[in-house]
C-alpha cells in the first residue's frame, strides 16, 4: 500500500510540496543526507524509498538493530562498485539510527563526506540526543508530523482504490463514518491506521460481492473496541494491568497470556505494558531467575524492531516466562528496607579503609588504609566491613531458596558466617 512517487505521497507538505528544499533536490537530482525525525507512522521509511525512486538511486535498506560495523563496510563497498560501474548513486536508509553506537555512526563519516553514500536515517528520538555531532554536522534534520485527520483518510482511501497494492480488487465499499472512526482511532499513525483497515477489509473481502460494505459498527465490532469496553485512562485500564501482574505473579501463564491479550487487542500502549513486565522481572522474581530481566528487554528490544502486530508475540513470550519463572521478592523487600534505613540513620560517613585516595593529601587522612584487596585472598573473599560503623552486620538481603536465589544463599551464607568466625 506504500505510495511510489512524490506525487502519490499523502501529508508532510512542509518537506513535499513545491517549493520546498526537498523537492528542489529532486529536481536538480542533488540529494543531500538527512535524518527524518518523526513519531511511529509518520512516513519516513516510505518517503525515503520515494526518494530513490524519483532519484532512480539504488536503494539499501539497513537495520540499527541487527547490523554492524561489518555491515556497514561491506555496504559501502557495494557503494563502490556500482558507482564504478555504473555511475549508479546508493541511498542507505537506516532504521532507528538512534540504537547505533558512536563506533557504528562514525563508520558513516567518511563516506558521506565523500559522498559515495546518501544516508537517509530515521528516528523517533531527538537526534541531537542520539546521533553524534559530525555526522548530526554532515546532514539535515527533517521533522516529520503526525499525520493530520484528513490525510490520514486519504491513505485509507487510496489503500481501498488501488488494485494493485491495495484493496481495490475486493471492491470493498467502506462508509464516510467507518472512515472517521479508523482515523481517530490511529492517533495520527498511519501505519496503525492500514492495519486496521485491513483488520475490518479481512472480515468482508471473502462475503459476495453485494454485502463487502464496512459501517462504522461493523469496523468498531471487527476492532473489539467497544465490546472490550476499554479506557486507557479510566478504571479498567488499572484492572486489567493489575490482573496481568497478579497473573505472572501467581504463576498462571494461561490467565497471563489472556489478560496480555485483552490489553493488547484494546490498543493498551504495549510499550507500557512492557514497562510493566521490566518492573515485575526484579519486583516479583529478582535473583530466583536473572534471565528474566534479560529476556523482558530483549522482547522490549524485538517489538521496537518489529513492531505491531507481529512484535505481540515477543511480549507474549516474555510474559509466560515471567509467570513460569521462580518467585522472589526478596530484592525488592531488601531494596525498600535499605531506602528505609538510610530515611531513619542519614548519611552516615564512608569507613576510611574503602575510601577513595587518589592524592598524598588523602592517603594522609588515612583514605584507603588498611584495605584488603579480595582477589589476593582465597577464593576472592576477605572478612572485611564494608557498612557504616554504626550498621555493621546489619542484614538487608535476604536470599530466598527460590531458583538461582539458592545458590546466591549458599554463598551469601558462607561469607557471613566466615566474618563472624574471623570477628571470635
Amino acid at each position: 500500500m506504500r505510495p511510489l512517487t512524490l506525487a502519490d505521497y499523502v501529508g508532510q507538505a512542509h518537506l513535499t510540496g513545491e517549493g520546498t528544499l526537498l523537492k528542489r533536490a529532486i529536481a536538480e537530482d542533488k540529494l543531500f543526507s538527512m535524518i527524518f525525525w518523526g513519531p511511529p507512522g509518520s512516513g519516513k521509511t516510505t518517503l525515503a524509498r520515494i526518494l530513490a525512486n524519483e532519484t532512480k538511486a539504488n536503494f539499501v535498506s539497513f537495520s540499527a538493530v541487527l547490523s554492524g560495523v561489518k555491515e556497514i563496510r561491506q555496504v559501502v563497498d557495494d557503494a563502490r562498485d556500482l558507482w564504478e560501474a555504473k555511475k549508479q548513486k546508493t541511498i542507505l536508509f537506516v532504521d532507528e539510527i538512534h540504537r547505533f553506537n558512536k563506533a557504528q555512526q562514525d563508520a558513516f563519516l567518511p563516506h558521506v563526506e565523500s559522498g559515495l553514500i546518501t544516508l537517509i536515517g530515521a528516528t523517533t528520538e531527538n537526534p541531537s540526543f542520539e546521533v553524534i555531532a559530525p555526522l548530526l554536522s554532515r546532514t539535515r534534520v527533517l521533522l516529520l508530523k503526525q499525520f493530520a485527520e484528513e490525510d490520514l483518510a486519504a491513505i485509507l482511501q487510496r489503500a481501498l482504490s488501488n488494485e494493485q497494492r491495495g484493496l481495490g480488487k475486493f471492491l470493498i465499499k467502506v462508509d464516510e463514518e467507518a472512515v472517521r472512526f479508523m482515523v481517530r482511532l490511529s492517533d495520527g499513525d498511519a501505519r496503525t491506521a492500514l492495519n486496521n483497515l485491513e483488520a475490518v477489509a479481512s472480515m468482508v473481502q471473502s462475503l459476495p460481492a453485494e454485502e463487502r460494505i464496512i459501517t462504522a459498527k461493523s469496523a468498531e465490532e471487527a476492532l473489539l473496541k467497544k465490546a472490550l469496553l476499554y479506557d486507557k485512562d479510566g478504571e479498567e485500564h488499572y484492572n486489567l494491568i493489575s490482573a496481568f501482574h497478579k497473573s505472572m505473579r501467581g504463576s498462571d501463564p494461561d490467565a497471563t497470556l489472556y489478560w496480555l491479550g485483552r490489553m493488547l487487542t484494546a490498543g493498551e500502549d504495549p510499550l507500557y505494558i512492557l514497562r510493566r513486565m521490566l518492573r515485575f522481572a526484579s519486583e516479583d522474581i529478582g535473583n530466583a531467575d536473572p534471565h528474566a530481566l534479560m529476556l523482558t528487554m530483549a522482547a522490549q528490544q524485538a517489538f521496537h524492531f518489529i513492531g505491531l502486530p507481529e512484535g505481540e508475540l515477543a511480549i507474549a513470550q516474555a510474559a509466560v516466562y515471567l509467570a513460569t519463572a521462580p518467585k522472589s521478592n526478596a530484592l525488592y523487600t531488601g531494596y525498600g528496607q535499605t531506602k528505609d534505613l538510610i530515611n531513619k540513620t542519614g548519611y552516615l560517613p564512608v569507613p576510611l579503609h574503602i575510601r577513595n585516595a587518589p592524592t598524598r593529601l588523602m592517603k594522609e587522612l588515612n583514605y584507603g588504609k588498611d584495605y584488603k584487596y579480595a582477589h589476593d585472598y582465597q577464593d576472592a573473599f576477605v572478612s572485611q566491613e564494608y557498612l557504616p560503623e554504626k550498621l555493621q552486620g546489619k542484614i538487608l538481603y535476604s536470599p530466598t531458596d527460590a531458583g538461582f536465589e539458592k545458590i546466591i544463599k549458599e554463598r551469601v551464607s558462607t561469607w557471613r558466617r566466615l566474618k563472624k568466625e574471623t570477628k571470635k
